[in-house]
């Protein structure tokens, strides 16, 4: 029974539910502000009954599509679901058109499903996306490719960083106008200033934290890059 003593624990400003699709198991992201229950799917790469459902459970009115990177995986269904949906679609930054072009040939190269899209917004380093009533920071992290961003919710302490940092790895850079140092410096000098403590959801696998990765992570983290 519930003590009744006890003030009401207030709801957070946004939730967060992970749906895995496509073969590659890519991490789409459901956000949304819990005060107006709108919301954005970061990264539809594909199966879109799965994200259709996770919408009607939730109860959430889809207000956008947001995308950290051109490939396959990430947005080859994004154009798609925003046509359906009636939503306009923001990011990546505009270097990686290229890739959002060839989403037509290589969803048929991987045996998916893919379609080239124009987003309605192309993001820069600083900018700023809403979602409801939240707004995320923008920071573009090239190297995994040339257009990478990444969303940031300061307030809960939380990001969505696609494929440029995962639990004990880091993103590949031998695609085309993949760049190692470049990727080595958006995570250093971009997303490690965010705080130890910050919760981020990688493209691919578990949640972890930024501190957890400086400590432990064998491609970039302190020890790694002979800081400790």
């Amino acid at each position: 029974m519930t003590d009744q003593t006890e003030p009401p624990q207030s709801e957070p400003p946004m939730r967060v539910a992970i749906l895995p699709v496509t073969p590659f198991q890519q991490n789409c992201s459901l956000i949304w502000c819990t005060r107006t229950m709108k919301g954005a799917l970061v990264d539809p790469g594909g199966d879109l009954d799965i994200l259709r459902a996770a919408l009607e459970k939730s109860g959430v009115t889809l207000e956008k599509v947001l995308v950290t990177h051109g490939h396959l995986d990430h947005c080859g269904m994004a154009g798609v679901l925003a046509k359906e949906m009636g939503v306009p679609i923001e990011g990546p930054q505009s270097e990686d058109q290229f890739w959002i072009d060839q989403l037509d040939s290589s969803g048929s190269s991987f045996g998916m499903e893919g379609e080239s899209f124009e987003p309605d917004r192309w993001l820069e380093n600083g900018d700023t996306v809403t979602v409801g009533e939240l707004e995320l920071d923008v920071y573009h992290c090239p190297g995994h490719t040339p257009g990478h961003v990444v969303f940031h919710h300061a307030p809960s302490r939380f990001a969505i960083v696609g494929d440029v940092l995962f639990q004990g790895s880091i993103g590949r850079t031998d695609f085309p106008r993949g760049n190692h140092a470049d990727l080595i410096e958006a995570i250093t000098g971009k997303l490690w200033p965010l705080g130890d403590d910050t919760t981020f959801v990688p493209g691919h696998g578990p949640i972890s934290t930024f501190g957890q990765e400086r400590q432990t992570n064998p491609f970039v983290g302190e020890r790694a890059l002979g800081r400790s």
